[in-house]
Parts: C-alpha cells; structure tokens; sequence
C-alpha cells in the first residue's frame, strides 16, 4: 500500500507518521510531501529514510491513500487531483467539510456511512472531535437538544509558530507572535477568525460539524473558544441539555461502553481529565459529571483529548484503517 502525508513536516505531520507506526502501517510504502523548501529532505518511518517529495511526484505516484494536513487552500487545490487518480485523500483542513457530499467521519460514531465512491473524506475539527465522541451515545439515548461549550485549547492547535511564541515567553524572549497578545500567563478568547455574528469561525465549527456527524439538524450550539497557555490537549467544559431525563448512573455506564472514551470521575480522589494526563494518548477522557440543576435534562461534562492525536492524526489514520477493503 502507498500513503502519501502531506504537510509531513507539521506538527500534525509528525503525528500522523508516529500513529500509522502504532497502528500497523509500517510496511507501507510512504510519499512524504512537503513544501518545495523541504523537497528533498529525509525524514524517518518505520525504521527508514525517506525522501520528502513534491506534490506534483505524489500525485503521479498514485497512492492509495493520502492523509492532507497542509491548510485548506492546499487541499481545495490537490485534494481533487489525488482523487481523480482514484487516490483517498483524507483532510484534516476544514475545506471540505461543509460539503453535503462530503462525509465527515469520526470512525466510532459515523464510520460506517463511507463508501467506495467516497475519495474526499473531511477529518473533523480537533474540538469537535472530542465533543460528539462524548456525546454520541448520550444523543442516541436522550436526544440533546442544546449544548453550551467553552474550550480552552492549547497553543499546539495553531501550530508550530503558537508553540515557539509560548516557550519564548516563557523563558523571556520575544519570538515572533502567532497571536495578537503574549500567550503566556494569559488567556485569549480568540480562536479562528472573527465574523460579522461575533462569534469566531473555530465557534461556528462546533456548531455545524456536530449536527453533521451526529445527523441532526436540531441541535441548539453555542460556544466560546478560548487559548490557553497549554502545549498539548484541549479541554471543554460542556453543559448539555437533553429532550429526555436521564439517570447519572446511567449516563456513565453509556461514556464508559463508549470506544474511545475513557471516565476519570472520582471527585472524592481528585480524579477527573487533564492535559498533563491526555497528552500522548489517543482517549477522549471524560470527568466532573454532573447534573445542571438549574433546567429540567441537563448535564455538565469535563472533556479533554490530545488534539494532535484524536483530535487529528489518530482519527485520519482510524478512517485510514476503515479505507483499506477499498484499496
């Protein structure tokens, strides 16, 4: 099998490789793809040097599957050519997310809905990933009808350029700013870009990609993002209102049945989700569960997942795995 990674030098890059390794990818033959300034560069994988390629050498290679991470203006330019050589690109950007013929897979939840002709598939957004993998099974037993989410994401979610900003910081320095304001000993309720609502595109995500996965138009979402000097993993406080009552027995019975999830919810022991604790690993982790006893069918959530791995890369490579009877 052939994979191409494109975006293989990014952050989420660098994950992707690690992952694909774990998850029995190793004996592929891998298209490192990069940006014309790295063409040519080794980087290692299973246990070898590889060359980074072009984009235009990937495209001829053929690839059976291609796992995008490179921002959505790339993947609206190449994601289609990969395609039309039968290639299966899946997209971690949100360019294609919005898309009606665009399936948006988080493989727990959706995975089945794929299909052969499905050469486009849509990776979620990082905060939307962990959100639905919390509340699917909640959904389907008490129908949600509104959800309240405030996140606070970590500086690794920007990118490179946030990481440095944060660790310059720390130490002093003044490097080159991926926000408006220092990071550091700060919080920024600010992520993604502003629109003419108020909210912020990365807020809208929230509320789009979760009625598109869990397949309800219905659902009522408001959010409010917000930067936090973490490198790794965000976190959501999410408080959740269902058409029907529930018992919290039951509620974590459900988290806990759940693949991918993990309860840490033993307030008694100081036991509930953090990053230090969900960084490196590829659970969503859930705690603080607790009933809003201000309105009638609610719930309050702690969740937190590192964003580099089920937030991106894990999930691509999980769709990866659901693709394979296809190539």
């Amino acid at each position: 099998m052939k994979i191409a990674v494109v975006g293989v030098t990014g952050l989420v890059g660098n994950v992707i490789l690690k992952v694909l390794e774990e998850r029995g990818f190793g004996d592929c033959e891998l298209l490192p793809v990069a940006s014309e300034k790295s063409v040519g560069k080794e980087i290692e994988f299973a246990g070898r040097k590889w060359n980074v390629r072009s984009m235009a050498e990937a495209i001829v290679a053929k690839p059976n599957i291609a796992l995008f991470s490179a921002g959505g203006a790339t993947s609206l330019q190449y994601a289609p050519l990969f395609a039309e050589q039968g290639t299966y690109v899946i997209d971690n950007s949100s360019a294609w997310r919005t898309y009606d013929h665009i399936p948006l897979i988080v493989p727990e939840i959706n995975g089945a809905i794929l299909k052969p002709k499905d050469h486009i598939i849509a990776n979620p957004n990082c905060s939307t990933i962990q959100m639905v993998l919390a509340l699917a099974s909640l959904h389907a037993t008490y129908k949600i009808k509104r959800i309240v989410v405030s996140t606070y994401q970590s500086v690794s979610g920007t990118g490179v350029k946030a990481v440095k900003q944060l660790l310059g910081e720390r130490v002093g320095e003044h490097p080159d700013m991926a926000y408006p304001y220092p990071i550091d000993l700060n919080v920024l309720p600010h992520g993604g870009n502003f629109e003419e609502s108020g909210y912020t595109t990365e807020e809208t995500k929230l509320l789009n990609e979760t009625r598109k996965i869990l397949g309800d138009s219905s659902i009522q979402v408001t959010a409010t993002v917000v930067r936090v000097p973490v490198l790794g993993a965000h976190s959501e406080s999410v408080n959740v209102q269902f058409h029907h009552d529930f018992e919290l027995n039951e509620v974590k019975r459900l988290l806990q049945n759940m693949p991918g999830i993990t309860v840490l919810d033993t307030p008694a022991l100081n036991e509930y989700p953090m990053p230090l604790y969900a960084q490196g690993k590829d659970d969503v982790f859930v705690g603080r569960i607790r009933r809003d006893e201000s309105v009638e069918n609610a719930l309050n959530l702690w969740i937190v997942a590192d964003n580099l791995r089920k937030g991106a890369a894990t999930n691509a490579v999980q769709i990866a795995e659901l693709l394979k009877n296809y190539c």
